[in-house]
Protein backbone atom coordinates (compact mmCIF):
# COMPACT_ATOMS: atom_id res chain seq x y z
CA UNK A 1 0.00 0.00 0.00
CA UNK A 2 2.78 2.42 0.88
CA UNK A 3 4.51 1.57 -2.38
CA UNK A 4 1.49 2.60 -4.39
CA UNK A 5 1.48 5.99 -2.69
CA UNK A 6 5.03 6.73 -3.79
CA UNK A 7 4.13 6.94 -7.45
CA UNK A 8 2.33 9.91 -8.90
CA UNK A 9 1.01 7.90 -11.83
CA UNK A 10 -1.75 5.97 -10.08
CA UNK A 11 -5.41 7.04 -9.84
CA UNK A 12 -5.28 7.32 -6.06
CA UNK A 13 -2.60 10.00 -6.15
CA UNK A 14 -4.09 11.71 -9.19
CA UNK A 15 -7.44 12.03 -7.45
CA UNK A 16 -5.68 13.28 -4.32
CA UNK A 17 -4.12 16.13 -6.26
CA UNK A 18 -7.36 16.91 -8.08
CA UNK A 19 -9.40 17.19 -4.89
CA UNK A 20 -6.72 18.86 -2.82
CA UNK A 21 -6.14 21.30 -5.67
CA UNK A 22 -9.54 22.78 -4.89
CA UNK A 23 -8.14 23.95 -1.56
CA UNK A 24 -5.40 25.90 -3.35
CA UNK A 25 -7.93 27.77 -5.44
CA UNK A 26 -10.30 28.50 -2.53
CA UNK A 27 -10.05 31.65 -0.40
CA UNK A 28 -8.33 31.22 2.99
CA UNK A 29 -11.55 31.72 4.98
CA UNK A 30 -13.21 28.88 3.07
CA UNK A 31 -10.31 26.55 3.82
CA UNK A 32 -10.61 27.42 7.52
CA UNK A 33 -14.29 26.52 7.41
CA UNK A 34 -13.52 23.23 5.66
CA UNK A 35 -10.83 22.51 8.23
CA UNK A 36 -13.26 22.93 11.12
CA UNK A 37 -16.01 20.95 9.38
CA UNK A 38 -13.62 18.15 8.49
CA UNK A 39 -12.08 17.88 11.95
CA UNK A 40 -15.10 18.45 14.19
CA UNK A 41 -18.19 19.76 12.45
CA UNK A 42 -19.47 16.69 10.59
CA UNK A 43 -18.83 14.34 13.51
CA UNK A 44 -20.71 16.73 15.78
CA UNK A 45 -23.56 16.93 13.27
CA UNK A 46 -23.95 13.14 13.17
CA UNK A 47 -23.88 12.97 16.98
CA UNK A 48 -26.64 15.59 17.07
CA UNK A 49 -28.65 13.53 14.56
CA UNK A 50 -28.40 10.51 16.85
CA UNK A 51 -29.54 12.61 19.81
CA UNK A 52 -32.38 14.11 17.78
CA UNK A 53 -33.54 10.66 16.74
CA UNK A 54 -33.37 9.46 20.36
CA UNK A 55 -35.44 12.44 21.52
CA UNK A 56 -38.01 11.72 18.84
CA UNK A 57 -38.21 8.06 19.84
CA UNK A 58 -38.64 8.65 23.56
CA UNK A 59 -41.08 11.53 22.99
CA UNK A 60 -43.39 9.30 20.94
CA UNK A 61 -43.08 6.52 23.52
CA UNK A 62 -44.03 3.68 21.17
CA UNK A 63 -44.21 0.00 22.03
CA UNK A 64 -40.84 -0.71 20.40
CA UNK A 65 -39.07 2.24 22.07
CA UNK A 66 -36.62 -0.01 23.92
CA UNK A 67 -35.35 -1.75 20.78
CA UNK A 68 -35.20 1.57 18.94
CA UNK A 69 -33.10 3.19 21.67
CA UNK A 70 -30.88 0.10 21.72
CA UNK A 71 -30.24 0.56 18.00
CA UNK A 72 -29.33 4.20 18.59
CA UNK A 73 -26.95 3.28 21.40
CA UNK A 74 -25.25 0.87 19.02
CA UNK A 75 -24.32 3.68 16.59
CA UNK A 76 -21.60 5.32 18.75
CA UNK A 77 -20.52 1.94 20.13
CA UNK A 78 -20.00 0.69 16.58
CA UNK A 79 -17.82 3.71 15.87
CA UNK A 80 -15.69 3.02 18.94
CA UNK A 81 -15.25 -0.65 18.07
CA UNK A 82 -14.39 0.19 14.47
CA UNK A 83 -11.63 2.55 15.61
CA UNK A 84 -10.19 -0.19 17.84
CA UNK A 85 -10.24 -2.61 14.91
CA UNK A 86 -8.41 0.01 12.86
CA UNK A 87 -5.46 0.16 15.29
CA UNK A 88 -3.82 -3.10 14.12
CA UNK A 89 -4.74 -2.35 10.50
CA UNK A 90 -2.84 0.94 10.60
CA UNK A 91 0.12 -0.73 12.26
CA UNK A 92 0.20 -3.49 9.67
CA UNK A 93 -0.13 -1.30 6.56
CA UNK A 94 2.07 1.57 7.84
CA UNK A 95 1.08 3.97 5.09
CA UNK A 96 2.53 7.47 5.56
CA UNK A 97 0.38 10.56 5.26
CA UNK A 98 0.22 11.80 1.65
CA UNK A 99 2.00 15.08 2.35
CA UNK A 100 5.06 13.14 3.55
CA UNK A 101 5.53 11.47 0.17
CA UNK A 102 4.17 14.09 -2.23
CA UNK A 103 5.12 17.69 -2.77
CA UNK A 104 2.82 20.60 -3.52
CA UNK A 105 -0.17 19.56 -1.42
CA UNK A 106 -2.21 22.18 0.43
CA UNK A 107 -2.29 20.72 3.95
CA UNK A 108 -4.93 22.42 6.07
CA UNK A 109 -4.15 20.66 9.36
CA UNK A 110 -0.68 20.28 10.84
CA UNK A 111 0.58 17.70 13.29
CA UNK A 112 -0.80 14.64 11.48
CA UNK A 113 2.17 12.33 11.82
CA UNK A 114 0.43 9.01 12.39
CA UNK A 115 -0.32 6.51 9.64
CA UNK A 116 -2.84 7.31 6.94
CA UNK A 117 -4.62 4.02 6.14
CA UNK A 118 -7.36 3.55 7.30
CA UNK A 119 -8.83 7.00 8.03
CA UNK A 120 -10.14 7.14 11.60
CA UNK A 121 -12.45 10.03 10.77
CA UNK A 122 -14.00 8.20 7.83
CA UNK A 123 -14.36 5.05 9.93
CA UNK A 124 -16.09 6.84 12.80
CA UNK A 125 -18.55 8.90 10.79
CA UNK A 126 -19.54 6.00 8.53
CA UNK A 127 -19.97 3.55 11.42
CA UNK A 128 -22.24 6.03 13.20
CA UNK A 129 -24.14 6.83 10.00
CA UNK A 130 -24.75 3.17 9.17
CA UNK A 131 -25.73 2.44 12.77
CA UNK A 132 -28.19 5.32 12.66
CA UNK A 133 -29.52 4.11 9.30
CA UNK A 134 -30.22 0.69 10.81
CA UNK A 135 -32.22 2.42 13.54
CA UNK A 136 -34.02 5.01 11.42
CA UNK A 137 -33.95 5.34 7.64
CA UNK A 138 -34.76 9.06 7.51
CA UNK A 139 -32.11 10.21 9.97
CA UNK A 140 -29.70 7.59 8.66
CA UNK A 141 -29.83 8.84 5.07
CA UNK A 142 -28.92 12.34 6.21
CA UNK A 143 -26.04 10.92 8.26
CA UNK A 144 -24.77 8.87 5.30
CA UNK A 145 -24.66 11.97 3.10
CA UNK A 146 -22.74 13.82 5.80
CA UNK A 147 -20.32 10.89 6.19
CA UNK A 148 -19.54 10.80 2.47
CA UNK A 149 -19.01 14.56 2.47
CA UNK A 150 -16.72 14.17 5.46
CA UNK A 151 -14.59 11.68 3.56
CA UNK A 152 -14.28 14.12 0.68
CA UNK A 153 -13.12 16.84 3.06
CA UNK A 154 -10.37 14.61 4.49
CA UNK A 155 -8.86 14.40 1.00
CA UNK A 156 -9.52 18.09 0.39
CA UNK A 157 -7.53 18.86 3.53
CA UNK A 158 -4.54 16.91 2.20
CA UNK A 159 -4.34 14.50 5.14
CA UNK A 160 -5.63 11.33 3.45
CA UNK A 161 -5.57 9.51 0.15
CA UNK A 162 -8.97 8.69 -1.38
CA UNK A 163 -8.36 4.98 -0.67
CA UNK A 164 -7.79 5.81 3.01
CA UNK A 165 -11.31 7.21 3.08
CA UNK A 166 -12.83 4.34 1.10
CA UNK A 167 -11.16 1.89 3.47
CA UNK A 168 -12.61 3.78 6.44
CA UNK A 169 -16.07 3.67 4.90
CA UNK A 170 -15.77 -0.09 4.34
CA UNK A 171 -14.50 -0.75 7.87
CA UNK A 172 -17.15 1.39 9.55
CA UNK A 173 -19.93 -0.20 7.50
CA UNK A 174 -18.71 -3.73 8.14
CA UNK A 175 -18.49 -3.27 11.91
CA UNK A 176 -21.87 -1.52 12.17
CA UNK A 177 -23.71 -4.13 10.09
CA UNK A 178 -21.99 -7.39 10.95
CA UNK A 179 -22.03 -6.86 14.71
CA UNK A 180 -25.49 -5.30 14.79
CA UNK A 181 -27.41 -8.55 15.55
CA UNK A 182 -25.14 -9.35 18.50
CA UNK A 183 -25.27 -5.77 19.74
CA UNK A 184 -29.06 -5.68 19.58
CA UNK A 185 -29.33 -8.98 21.41
CA UNK A 186 -27.22 -7.55 24.23
CA UNK A 187 -28.48 -3.96 24.31
CA UNK A 188 -32.23 -4.47 23.95
CA UNK A 189 -32.68 -6.25 27.33
CA UNK A 190 -30.70 -3.43 28.94
CA UNK A 191 -32.85 -0.69 27.43
CA UNK A 192 -36.01 -2.60 28.39
CA UNK A 193 -34.79 -2.79 31.98
CA UNK A 194 -34.09 0.95 31.90
CA UNK A 195 -37.56 1.55 30.46
CA UNK A 196 -39.15 -0.19 33.45
CA UNK A 197 -37.14 1.85 35.95
CA UNK A 198 -39.14 4.57 37.74
CA UNK A 199 -36.06 6.79 37.92
CA UNK A 200 -34.40 6.55 34.51
CA UNK A 201 -37.24 5.17 32.42
CA UNK A 202 -37.58 8.57 30.75
CA UNK A 203 -34.38 7.82 28.85
CA UNK A 204 -36.33 5.29 26.79
CA UNK A 205 -39.95 6.42 26.91
CA UNK A 206 -41.45 9.81 27.65
CA UNK A 207 -43.88 9.73 30.56
CA UNK A 208 -47.50 9.49 29.51
CA UNK A 209 -46.63 9.19 25.82
CA UNK A 210 -47.02 5.45 25.42
CA UNK A 211 -50.19 5.79 23.34
CA UNK A 212 -49.19 8.86 21.37
CA UNK A 213 -49.36 8.70 17.61
CA UNK A 214 -50.23 5.84 15.30
CA UNK A 215 -46.68 4.52 14.94
CA UNK A 216 -46.35 5.69 11.36
CA UNK A 217 -42.95 7.25 12.12
CA UNK A 218 -41.66 4.37 14.20
CA UNK A 219 -37.96 3.63 14.07
CA UNK A 220 -38.64 -0.04 13.45
CA UNK A 221 -40.62 -0.10 10.18
CA UNK A 222 -44.18 -1.33 10.51
CA UNK A 223 -44.38 -0.88 14.28
CA UNK A 224 -47.87 0.19 15.37
CA UNK A 225 -49.50 0.56 18.73
CA UNK A 226 -52.38 -1.71 19.74
CA UNK A 227 -54.70 1.28 20.00
CA UNK A 228 -53.88 2.32 16.42
CA UNK A 229 -54.45 -1.22 15.20
CA UNK A 230 -57.80 -1.40 16.99
CA UNK A 231 -58.86 1.91 15.51
CA UNK A 232 -58.07 0.65 12.02
CA UNK A 233 -60.18 -2.46 12.59
CA UNK A 234 -63.13 -0.37 13.77
CA UNK A 235 -62.80 1.84 10.71
CA UNK A 236 -62.90 -1.19 8.44
CA UNK A 237 -65.89 -2.61 10.28
CA UNK A 238 -67.75 0.67 9.84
Amino acid sequence: MAGLAESGSNPDVDLLYDINGLAKDAPPWFDRVMEFVGEYGLLLAIVLLVLWCWWSVRRRGEEDAASSVAALVWAPLAAGIAVLVNVPIRGFVERPRPFLDHQGLEVLVSGKNDYSFVSDHATIVMAMAVGLFVANRKFGLVALVLAVFGGFIRVYMGVHYPTDVVGGFALGTAVALLLSPVAMALLTPVTRAIERSPRVGWLVRGRGRGDAGDGSDAVVPGARSERAAGASERDLAA
